[in-house]
C-alpha cells in the first residue's frame, strides 16, 4: 500500500483513503474527483471484496472498535501521506449517563484511555487526532444531528476545532448535486490550519427516476440470466446525458450487456396488486382483500416510483423488503442495477455476493455522484487557503461572555436558579412589555419552587387580572399544583417533558437554565425558536429562518453554541439577544455583541 502510495504520489495525485468505506461510494466519487484512494477500511466481508474489485489500493476488514486497529490505521495515514480522510461512520445513540461522562472529558481536555473500546464516531476522531491529515470529509445521516442534544455532531466540532481543523456541517440533499431521489445526507468538512471549506454549487442537472433507468430492459420479476453472476441481460444503448454517464466505462466487449439487473420474484397476490397502483397510489386505497398488512400502520407500504419524479431514498432495508420500490412501468420491484443507477453507480460497478448483499450495500453507500462534488471542493478549497469566517468556540465565547456581563437582560427568568421560577416566568410574563417584566418578576422570583406558588395563588391571580393574562395565571396556578403534589418531576428532565399542560419546549429551557446536579451530568437540550433562527440566519448569511428549522436551523444553532464550557450560557445568550438587541425589525447591530462577524451586520442592506 506505502509503495502504491509512493507512485501515486510521484504522478502527481493527491492521496485519500476511505474509512467505514463500505462498497466505496464516497470511494469512486473521491477518485473521480482526482484523488486516489490508498486505503480503504470496512467490517463487511462482500462490501470489502466490492470495494477491493474496483480499488487498486488496499481495501481491508478490519474492526475500527479496536485500539490496535485505529493506531495502525492512523500509521498508515501519515505513512502514505494521505491528504484527505473521509468516513461515514455508525453514530449509536447515547445514554445520558454516557453523554454525561463524554461531556465532563471532552470540558476538562481529558482523553479516553487508550485501551478502550469505543464508539466508532469516536475511533474516526482518533484517527485524525493521530494523523492529522489536511482535510477531513465525514457523511451520515441527518439523525445523527438532530436529537434533542445534538450531541455527537457537537462533540465532533469541538474536538476538531481543538485539533486546528475549521468546520463545516450541513444537511445536503443528493438531488442537489444530481442525484435521482430523494436523500438527504449530513456532511462534515474539516480543514486543516483554519482554512474555510466553499460549499460546491448545486449541479443544474435535475435527473428523475426514468432520466437514470428507462434504458434498462424489461425483465419480470424473479427473472435471472443465463450464467448466474456472470450472466447478463441484453441491451441497446443509452437515451439519456445521465444514462450515458453511466455507461461510458463499460469495456468495449459488454457495450450490448447489462450485469446485475436482477429482482425478486413477484407472489401473485403481489402482482395483482401492484397493476392496480400508479405512482400515487398508496396500500391504504388498495382493495381489503389484497391488503396482508394493517394499513394504519403501514400506509406505504407499497409505493410505485414516479417515473419523472425522484426515488425515494434507496436504503438498506431494500435487501428485505423491495415493495417502497416498484418499478415505474414494469410490475415487479426494482432491480439491483436500477437501484445502483438511482444511487449513481455506474454500470461497471459490480457487487460482491448475492442479491441482498448487493442491495445492502448500494442502500449503505454514499451516492459516488455527491461523493464526486464535495471532494472536488475540498480540493479547490485546500487550493484557494481562505480563512475561515468564525470557529463555533470564538462565537460560542463571545455570546457566553455577554449573556455574564453587566447588561440589561431581556428575559430575567434566563438567569432563574430553579425551573419552576422559569416555567412560571415563561408562561405569564412571554412577550410582555419590558416594564411589566421587570415589575412582576421581583415578585415571581421570590416563588422558587411550586409549593411557594400554591401558597400565594390569590397573589398570582391578582398579577393576572393586573397584567390582563388571567388565562395564563390561571394555567400556572394548574402547574403549580401538580408539581407541589410531585416535586421530583421538577428533577427529571424526560418526566419534566411529559407534565400535562406543560409545552417540552418550555420543559427544554427550565432544563437548559437551571440544570439539577453537576452541569456536566445535566442534558443542554439546542432550542430552535423563531428568534434564535433569525440571529443565526442574520449571523451566518444562510436564510435558515426560512428553511427546514429541524436540520438547517439546529445545525447553525448547534455551530453558534458549541460544547464548551461555554454552551450553556451561549445558548442563553443567543436566546436573550433574539429578544432583546436582534430584534426583528430595527435590529439594534451596534450594540451587539456579534457584531463584527455578522454576515448581515456587515452588509448596508438586509439580506433576508
Amino acid at each position: 500500500m506505502l509503495r502504491y502510495a509512493e507512485q501515486a504520489r510521484g504522478r502527481g495525485e493527491k492521496l485519500a483513503a476511505d474509512l467505514f468505506s463500505g462498497a466505496g461510494g464516497l470511494s469512486l466519487g473521491m477518485e473521480e474527483a482526482g484523488y486516489r484512494v490508498v486505503l480503504a477500511v470496512d467490517h463487511y466481508p462482500e462490501a470489502v471484496e466490492t470495494h477491493r474489485h474496483h480499488h487498486a489500493g488496499l481495501s481491508v476488514d478490519w474492526d475500527l472498535g479496536d485500539p490496535e486497529r485505529i493506531r495502525q490505521v492512523a500509521d498508515l495515514v501519515t505513512q502514505a501521506g494521505v491528504e484527505l480522510l473521509a468516513g461515514g461512520p455508525p453514530c449509536q445513540p447515547f445514554s445520558k449517563a454516557g453523554r454525561s461522562i463524554i461531556r465532563h472529558k471532552v470540558r476538562h481536555g481529558l482523553r479516553d484511555p487508550y485501551d478502550e473500546r469505543r464508539d466508532l464516531w469516536r475511533s474516526f476522531l482518533e484517527v485524525i487526532n493521530l494523523a492529522r491529515p489536511p482535510a477531513v470529509l465525514m457523511e451520515n445521516v441527518p439523525d445523527m444531528a438532530l436529537d434533542k442534544e445534538m450531541f455527537i455532531l457537537r462533540t465532533m466540532v469541538h474536538e476538531l476545532e481543538s485539533l486546528g481543523y475549521a468546520v463545516e456541517e450541513r444537511a445536503v440533499d443528493t438531488w442537489r448535486y444530481g442525484v435521482p431521489q430523494f436523500r438527504q445526507r449530513l456532511i462534515l468538512v474539516a480543514l486543516q490550519d483554519g482554512v474555510a471549506f466553499q460549499w460546491p454549487t448545486e449541479s443544474p442537472e435535475r435527473p428523475t427516476v426514468w432520466n437514470a433507468i428507462s434504458d434498462l430492459p424489461e425483465v419480470e420479476g424473479g427473472w435471472r440470466p443465463p450464467g448466474g453472476a456472470e450472466g447478463w441481460a441484453e441491451y441497446a444503448g443509452p437515451k439519456t446525458d445521465f444514462q450515458r454517464r453511466m455507461r461510458r466505462n463499460v469495456a468495449a466487449r459488454d457495450e450490448t450487456k447489462v450485469f446485475d439487473h436482477i429482482t425478486r420474484p413477484v407472489r401473485e397476490d403481489d402482482l395483482e396488486a401492484f397493476q392496480l397502483m400508479d405512482a400515487s397510489t398508496r396500500y391504504s386505497d388498495l382493495p381489503a382483500e389484497m391488503k396482508r398488512y394493517r394499513d394504519d400502520i403501514f400506509d406505504d407500504k407499497y409505493k410505485r416510483l414516479d417515473m419523472h419524479g425522484l426515488s425515494r431514498t434507496i436504503t438498506a432495508h431494500i435487501a428485505k423488503d423491495g415493495y417502497w420500490y416498484i418499478h415505474p412501468e414494469q410490475h415487479r420491484t426494482i432491480t439491483v442495477r436500477e437501484a445502483a443507477r438511482l444511487q449513481t453507480f455506474p454500470d461497471d460497478f459490480r457487487f460482491a455476493g448475492p442479491p441482498s448483499a448487493a442491495f445492502k450495500q448500494i442502500g449503505n453507500a454514499v451516492p459516488p455522484m455527491l461523493g464526486e462534488h464535495l471532494a472536488r471542493a475540498v480540493r479547490q478549497s485546500l487550493g484557494l487557503g481562505t480563512p475561515a469566517h468564525v470557529s463555533t468556540r470564538e462565537v460560542a465565547a463571545t455570546l457566553a461572555a455577554w449573556f455574564e456581563g453587566d447588561h440589561v437582560n431581556g428575559i430575567p427568568w434566563l438567569r432563574a436558579q430553579t425551573r419552576w421560577q422559569v416555567i412560571q416566568g415563561e408562561i405569564l410574563l412571554d412577550r410582555a412589555h419590558p416594564d411589566v417584566i421587570r415589575q412582576v418578576w421581583r415578585t415571581l422570583e421570590t416563588w422558587r419552587q411550586p409549593q411557594d406558588t400554591v401558597a400565594r395563588e390569590d397573589d398570582l391571580r391578582r398579577i393576572g387580572q393586573f397584567i390582563s393574562r388571567e388565562a395564563r395565571a390561571d394555567t400556572v396556578a394548574q402547574l403549580a399544583r401538580t408539581l407541589a403534589d410531585n416535586p421530583a418531576l421538577l428533577r427529571d428532565d424526560d418526566a419534566l417533558r411529559k407534565v400535562s399542560g406543560l409545552h417540552e419546549s418550555l420543559a427544554d429551557l427550565a432544563i437548559l437554565v437551571a440544570p439539577v446536579g453537576e452541569e456536566d451530568d445535566s442534558e443542554e437540550p439546542v432550542l430552535v425558536t423563531k428568534g434564535v433562527l433569525r440571529v443565526a440566519a442574520r449571523f451566518s448569511g444562510n436564510p435558515v429562518g426560512s428553511r427546514n428549522r429541524l436540520t438547517d436551523g439546529r445545525l447553525e444553532v448547534a455551530r453558534m453554541i458549541g460544547i464548551d464550557t461555554d454552551a450553556r450560557s451561549a445558548h442563553l445568550g443567543l436566546i436573550d439577544l433574539a429578544n432583546t438587541l436582534c430584534r426583528p425589525q430595527e435590529p439594534v447591530c451596534h450594540e451587539c455583541p456579534l457584531a463584527k462577524k455578522c454576515i448581515e451586520a456587515t452588509h448596508s442592506e438586509p439580506l433576508f
